[in-house]
This record gives structure tokens, C-alpha cells and sequence, in this order.
């Protein structure tokens, strides 16, 4: 793909599709085809950087204990802090709940066991639980601010039950040299892991939150 490609192609997206009352995300996505994902060494998942801010607010909750507690609650939309993990025993719908609200959880690594015992078998099948990977993993005395920026730059993408690997690269209110430079930034990262490369890519679509998808 070439940067100008994607980007007559986000004109040709904003053209065709109904502005709405609130802002609509751009997201990205790669189908596949001819993948087994029943075999671990052809599922795909990474954490990745984008080179371009997505102009959304991306809600980040820390799991933490006294050590990093005041740091995190000026830097995290939520802190849930050790000694409250018991609050949340057998409460299954309110993990749920919790996981699907935040994008990313931080997790104070020396605390690990006990966030895996409380909420991992939530987090998990969500692709929720804090990953060594996204840097959402951090000792005691961690800059969290340098960690949250990190994160709200950070897309999680993965085919592990679908074959389909889909990111928001932007909103609507983002330049489209910006969101067309994080779709190739996605889909060059993305492509070596691929096992066949563009021989296994079906199609590769952009689409507005309510919109039709276009080609790419």
C-alpha cells in the first residue's frame, strides 16, 4: 500500500458516509484467509506504538498497592488498590463490566498473583489482563505518566479466534495523512507476521463507526 492510496481512499470513506452527531473512529482492518488459528504459531498478536495519537480518550485503570496508589490516581482514570481486590470476589458481571469499559489495565508486577487470581479468568478471554508486551507491567517505583502516554498511543492487535485483525487507527476529526500514516504503520508491522504474507490477505477494509467499508 501507498500512503496516498490510503489516504484517497479516507477521502473517498468521509465522502460516502453520514456525518453523525458525536465522533466517529476510523478503523482499520485486515481479513484473512487459508490461516489456521487452532495452531499457536499461526495466530497473530502485538502491541503497537503508533506514530500518530488517536484524538480519543482511551480509559486506563491501574491495579496497584500502596506503592505506586497516589501516583496512579493522578495519572489513571480508575486505581483499584490490593487490599480492595477482595471487594471484588464473586462478582463476575461487575469484572466483566470493568473490563470491557478500559482499554488498558496496568499492573503493579509485584501484585501479579493476586490480580491473576481475582480477575485474570475475566481479563483473560478479553485480552484484557496487563502484558509484559504493552509495558503494562511495571515495578513499584515506575514513572506511570511515561507508561500512560505510552498506552494512548498503544493498539492491541491479534487474529487468535477470527481470522480478522482490526485497530482504530483515528476519528474523524484527525488529518487523514495522519491516520493513513498509522494504517501503514499497522499493516507493515503487521504483514512479516503474517505466515504467507499478502498471499493469506482476503481483503484489507477502513470504515467509520457507523459507516459502509471501503477497500483498501
Amino acid at each position: 500500500m501507498e500512503k496516498q492510496e490510503v489516504i484517497n481512499k479516507l477521502k473517498e470513506l468521509r465522502e460516502n458516509s453520514k456525518k453523525r452527531k458525536f465522533s466517529q473512529s476510523i478503523d482499520f482492518s485486515i481479513v484473512l484467509k487459508e490461516i489456521n488459528l487452532k495452531n499457536p504459531e499461526e495466530r497473530i498478536e502485538d502491541f503497537l506504538i503508533l506514530p500518530n495519537k488517536i484524538e480519543k480518550a482511551v480509559k486506563i485503570c491501574a491495579l496497584v498497592d500502596k506503592d505506586l496508589s497516589t501516583q496512579a490516581k493522578e495519572t489513571c482514570d480508575k486505581v483499584i488498590v490490593v487490599n480492595e481486590f477482595s471487594k471484588w470476589d464473586g462478582k463476575s458481571r461487575e469484572i466483566k463490566k470493568l473490563a470491557d469499559e478500559y482499554d488498558f489495565f496496568i499492573a503493579q508486577a509485584t501484585i501479579m498473583s493476586d490480580i491473576a487470581k481475582t480477575f485474570g479468568k475475566f481479563f483473560g478471554p478479553k485480552g484484557k489482563m496487563p502484558n509484559p508486551k504493552s509495558g503494562s507491567i511495571v515495578p513499584p517505583n515506575k514513572d506511570l505518566k511515561e507508561v500512560v502516554e505510552r498506552l494512548k498511543k498503544t493498539v492491541h492487535v491479534k487474529a487468535k479466534k477470527q481470522p480478522v485483525i482490526s485497530a482504530r487507527v483515528g476519528t474523524e476529526e484527525m488529518p487523514d495523512e495522519k491516520i493513513a500514516e498509522n494504517i501503514l504503520y499497522i499493516y507493515n508491522n503487521i504483514l512479516p507476521k503474517i505466515p504467507r504474507k499478502e498471499q493469506q490477505i482476503k481483503k484489507k477494509t477502513i470504515k467509520l463507526t457507523m459507516s459502509k467499508s471501503v477497500m483498501l
